[in-house]
């Protein structure tokens, strides 16, 4: 196929499905595409100096909203218990640091008056100090339980919520012999003022506060500037070097930045011949990285208690070439209207299981080729709220698929689509994106902007 048919089969897929190429601009859209060509260019702040503004933003937090989201979820009283080696997922959302465990025991009451104050308090052989009160001076462990059961008998809350759930594990922290534990310091009957907390520590887990959500496009910048060092001839000599040293790279790049990975980066590559079927879940396999190679990656890192999970695509240049084929740029182009279909479904108080399948009625109309298994960002990469399809399972998911949206929240926006490329004699190529972005309740804004062009190893 001579060069000028290889477009025009590119700008007939695109035109098929009201595509703009790689690097155009819908009409009737804003693109919202950034290129970021390293991490060099984003400051990464020293262990010591990430304290302060930690410690700031969880007073806001605390302050701001936790008071609010308590009134929201109809509790009085939160109570937030754990130990040494089993602390409560939620626990490190709440203290300042530097906190490396629960010592000991530590209990965390959180107490909304009926005057509307609210109480902060601390049971804690060590104090934790602002923003917390100490509610026990200190001795022995069971001094501790029944200062514990006092306080709460002192307040005299009508409903007490506690992290026990069947369905969701970060609001599941409260283990059973602490339960009973706490039972034998209140009177009885009190055990019937017991709710699930769940609802209050999925919407604290889930709300971005304005700091956060001016610090997350840096984070996210962050992420996508290694991936852009890694999908380089910084990193990749075509014919040498292996998918695994590329995923390594970019784990080490991260770890000299001070920035903890959540779970091991990988790379994969696709090629003509080595084929993506129509029904196989993920295209791409290891190896030698060759010329005319299409490359995949997945990074999450955490910084400054916020996470990140980020995938893009690459293009390895043959000998002549300075960009990715049409054909290529045409899919991405289908992978980011892809995006759009799926972004556009997003509505306050519409559940994820209804967006998946509104998005996936958009896709299908507009004859593309998606799966989507987009979830909520935070303070953990996987987060609690609306889960939008799972990668194995695009039917509605129970319990977490019914979460409904709420503003203020983050979302790792991701799935892939499969196009023929006419380059490749019509074989498909999976383009698997993932791009982290802001729900403000209105729109989606991509925090660092999104993938719209290929990274070229040239």
């Amino acid at each position: 196929m001579t060069a000028s048919r290889i477009v025009a089969a590119a700008a007939a897929v695109a035109a098929a499905l009201a595509l703009p190429l790689a690097g155009a601009v819908a009409a009737d859209r804003p693109d919202q595409g950034r290129a970021i060509g390293g991490a060099d260019a984003y400051a990464v702040l020293p262990p010591r100096a990430r304290i302060e503004p930690e410690n700031r933003m969880l007073q806001e937090r605390l302050e701001t909203l936790l008071p609010r989201l308590m009134a929201e979820a109809g509790l009085d009283m939160w109570l937030v218990i754990n130990r040494e080696y089993a602390e409560d997922p939620v626990y490190f959302t709440l203290v300042p640091q530097p906190s490396f465990a629960a010592r000991r025991t530590t209990m965390l009451v959180f107490n909304r008056r009926p005057d509307g104050t609210f109480e902060r308090l601390s049971v804690n052989r060590y104090p934790l100090g602002k923003p917390y009160s100490t509610g026990w001076e200190g001795g022995s462990l069971d001094a501790q339980w029944q200062a514990l059961g006092e306080l709460i008998r002192e307040r005299n809350p009508a409903r007490i919520g506690v992290n026990a759930s069947r369905h969701w594990p970060v609001a599941d922290g409260l283990t059973h012999a602490l339960r009973e534990r706490l039972l034998e310091v209140l009177p009885p009957g009190f055990e019937k003022r017991f709710v699930p907390a769940e609802t209050l520590v999925i919407r604290w887990l889930e709300t971005r506060t304005p700091s956060e959500l001016a610090i997350y496009p840096h984070v996210v910048a962050l992420s996508r500037g290694v991936i852009a060092e890694g999908f380089s001839s910084r990193v990749i000599t075509p014919g040498v070097t292996t998918t695994d040293d590329v995923a390594w790279y970019l784990r080490e790049r991260f770890e000299s930045l001070g920035l903890p990975i959540w779970f091991m980066p990988y790379v994969n590559r696709q090629a003509p011949g080595l084929e993506c079927g129509p029904k196989t879940d993920f295209c791409g396999m290891s190896g030698v990285i060759q010329p005319g190679d299409v490359l995949h990656t997945d990074v999450g890192v955490c910084y400054l208690k916020l996470c990140t999970d980020v995938q893009e695509m690459a293009y390895v240049a043959r000998v002549g070439e300075s960009d990715a084929p049409a054909g290529l740029q045409a899919a991405l182009a289908v992978g980011n209207r892809w995006q759009d279909l799926l972004t556009a479904e997003f509505r306050a108080g519409r559940t994820g299981n209804e967006v998946l399948a509104r998005a996936q009625a958009a896709s299908q109309r507009a004859g593309i080729a998606s799966t989507i298994y987009t979830h909520p960002l935070g303070f953990f990469g996987h987060a609690p709220g609306p889960t939008i399809g799972m990668w194995d399972d695009q039917g509605p998911t129970p319990v977490q698929g019914d979460w409904p949206l709420h503003p203020s929240t983050v979302y790792a926006i991701e799935g892939n689509v499969k196009v023929p490329v006419a380059e490749w004699g019509g074989q498909l190529v999976q383009v698997k994106l993932e791009q982290d972005a802001l729900f403000d309740g209105e729109k989606v804004t991509y925090l660092a902007g999104r993938q719209t062009r290929w990274h070229v190893v040239r």
